[in-house]
């Protein structure tokens, strides 16, 4: 999944981004409004969850829900704040929050709430994902295959793999753009040289040739890569 965290608390921030990308997510972080809102209105990418802070430079948390729910967008929002009394919650869940977490807390309590709204929110992705004989499980970050009268392979992803793999299988039979596929898995802090996809699909497809599968990855000249798998 990716997220767009908007904290401007630079340790709280920097925390909050190191403990979610251990745990799998893309993260963009900004710490004013007014940057959170120009990743929103431009879909510079397709966040499945957003992590606000109430009190921000430029707009805050509350405005930011109040122009997303104003426009349509269900975007999932994790709300962030100091202000922990009853008529604060209720104002930020009637503006569009879909979840309240109070300062301080622990990571474990933010992590699990993220989960919370994943089982919540139908467009946030599910722990296994399974397209034709491929199934990739979210908890180990290993990819199952299943070939004939041959036994389960499980193959051992890197996180970028990991991340590579399951942004293509949700778009099974799609051809997705190289620089999609840039903007969608590395995160704004990131610079990636212009080739890195290309690098990483042919480290995928080598991994995978070790274990005896054949890659379901399509380079299609001039267009992107496809995950196809053939019946």
């Amino acid at each position: 999944m990716r997220v767009l965290l908007v904290e401007d608390e630079e340790d709280l921030g920097q925390a909050i981004k190191q403990v979610l990308i251990g745990e799998k997510y893309v993260v963009d972080w900004v710490t004013d409004g007014a940057q959170a809102w120009y990743c929103l209105e431009n879909q510079w990418a397709d966040y499945t969850v957003a992590i606000f802070d109430w009190l921000l430079p430029e707009l805050s948390g509350l405005e930011l829900c109040q122009r997303l729910r104003a426009n349509q967008n269900p975007l999932p929002v994790l709300m962030l704040t100091a202000l922990g009394q009853p008529e604060n919650r209720i104002t930020g869940l009637d503006a569009g929050a879909d979840d309240y977490l109070v300062k301080p807390f622990v990571m474990d309590e933010l992590l699990a709430r993220l989960r919370a709204l994943q089982r919540r929110s139908p467009q946030l992705k599910p722990q296994q994902l399974t397209v034709g004989n491929f199934t990739l499980d979210d908890a180990n970050t290993q990819l199952q295959v299943e070939l004939p009268n041959q036994p389960l392979q499980e193959i051992p992803l890197t996180l970028k793999e990991f991340q590579v793999l399951a942004y293509l299988m949700e778009n099974c039979d799609r051809i997705i753009p190289g620089s999609k596929l840039r903007s969608q898995l590395w995160d704004l802090d990131e610079e990636p040289v212009s080739n890195v996809v290309a690098a990483q699909i042919r480290l995928l497809r080598r991994k995978l040739a070790r274990y005896g599968c054949d890659c379901p990855i399509e380079t299609v000249p001039g267009q992107g890569y496809r995950f196809r798998v053939t019946p």
